[in-house]
C-alpha cells in the first residue's frame, strides 16, 4: 500500500509530489551552513508524516483522486488505508530519530519535538477543517486559525528542523518557523484557488469538489462577508443546505465567485502572507519560496 501510494513498483503511472516541505528543509540547512547529508533524515520525516495526513485525509475527505490516481482507500478499503497511514506516522518519527548519528542528543530531541508539535497541531486544525462543513457560517479570523493549524504549521516546521540541522541557534530557529509558517499560509489560500479554478492535469483532483462538499475555502469565507448581493446571496443559500451539493448548485457558485473577484482576493490574500518571505534577508531561503509558491500554482 505504501509503494502504490508512492508511486513505486508495477503499479502503473503516477505523478510525483512536489516534496516542497523537504526541499524547503534542505534549503534553509543548506544556506545556513549545513550539509545536505546532515539535514537528509529529517527531510524523509517531514516527507513522510506529509504523506501520512494525505492518506488520512484522502478518508476523511472522500477524496478518490490523488495525483491523478485512486487514493489508497479507494483501492485497499478504509481499515487498510487507515493502517497505512498510521504506519507512515510511525516511520517518520524512525527516520527522524536516525539523525542521531550526526547531531547530538539534546539537538535530535528538540527536533523530535518540533515534529510532534507540528503533527498536533495540524490534527487540531483537520478536526476544525472538518467541524467546519457542518457549521451554518465560518468568518475569516477562524479560516485563518484553520489554515494556520492545518497547513502552515508543517511547513514551520520544515523550515524549524532545517534550521535545526544547520545548527542555527535558537533566536534563528524560531524565526525559520514563522517564516515556514507564513509561506504555509500563502500556499494553502492558493491551493484553495486550485481546488475550485485548477484543473484535473495540474492538480491530480476533480476541481470543484470543495464545494461540493461545502469546504469552507477563502474564497467563499472572503465572499460571504462581503455585502448583500446576488452573486453573495446565491453561494450563502448554496452553504446553508447543509448537504453535499450536485454539479449544477457547484457551478452557480463557482460563477458567483467569479463575479464578486474572489479569485482576486485570494491572490491579494496569498501575498500578503508573502510579504514576509519578500523580506527575508538570505536570498537563496526567499528565492527557493517564492519559486515554490509559482510552481505549486501551475
Amino acid at each position: 500500500m505504501l509503494f502504490y501510494h508512492f508511486g513505486y513498483g508495477d503499479y502503473g503511472p503516477v505523478k510525483r509530489g512536489k516534496r516542497l516541505r523537504p526541499r524547503l528543509l534542505l534549503c534553509v540547512a543548506e544556506a545556513e551552513g549545513g550539509s545536505v547529508e546532515n539535514a537528509l533524515d529529517a527531510s524523509a520525516a517531514i516527507e513522510i508524516l506529509h504523506n501520512y495526513s494525505l492518506v488520512h485525509d484522502d478518508i476523511e475527505d472522500n477524496d478518490e483522486l490523488r495525483r491523478g490516481r485512486r487514493t489508497v482507500w479507494a483501492v485497499y478499503g478504509i481499515p487498510q488505508a487507515l493502517n497505512a497511514g498510521d504506519a507512515l506516522c510511525a516511520i517518520s518519527f524512525l527516520a527522524l530519530t536516525n539523525s542521531v548519528s550526526r547531531h547530538p542528543e539534546e539537538r535530535v530531541l528538540r527536533m523530535v519535538r518540533a515534529l510532534n508539535e507540528a503533527h498536533a497541531t495540524m490534527c487540531d486544525g483537520q478536526s476544525m477543517d472538518l467541524g467546519y462543513e457542518r457549521a451554518p457560517e465560518v468568518d475569516l479570523a477562524a479560516y485563518n486559525r484553520m489554515i494556520g493549524a492545518k497547513t502552515a504549521a508543517l511547513f514551520g516546521a520544515s523550515s524549524q528542523l532545517g534550521a535545526l540541522c544547520a545548527p542555527c541557534d535558537s533566536d534563528a530557529v524560531m524565526r525559520y518557523r514563522e517564516l515556514g509558517r507564513a509561506f504555509g499560509m500563502a500556499f494553502q489560500i492558493r491551493d484553495d484557488v486550485l481546488g475550485i479554478w485548477g484543473t484535473l492535469d495540474a492538480t491530480g483532483k476533480v476541481s470543484g469538489n470543495d464545494i461540493a462538499r461545502r469546504k469552507w475555502t477563502f474564497p467563499v469565507v472572503w465572499s460571504l462577508a462581503q455585502p448583500d448581493s446576488a452573486a453573495r446571496d446565491r453561494i450563502a443559500a448554496a452553504y446553508a443546505r447543509g448537504e453535499r451539493l450536485d454539479s449544477g448548485t457547484v457551478a452557480s457558485v463557482i460563477d458567483a465567485l467569479d463575479q464578486l473577484g474572489a479569485r482576486e482576493a485570494a491572490n491579494q490574500a496569498a501575498a500578503e502572507h508573502l510579504s514576509l518571505v519578500e523580506r527575508h534577508p538570505v536570498a537563496a531561503v526567499r528565492d527557493f519560496l517564492l519559486n515554490s509558491l509559482e510552481l505549486a500554482s501551475s
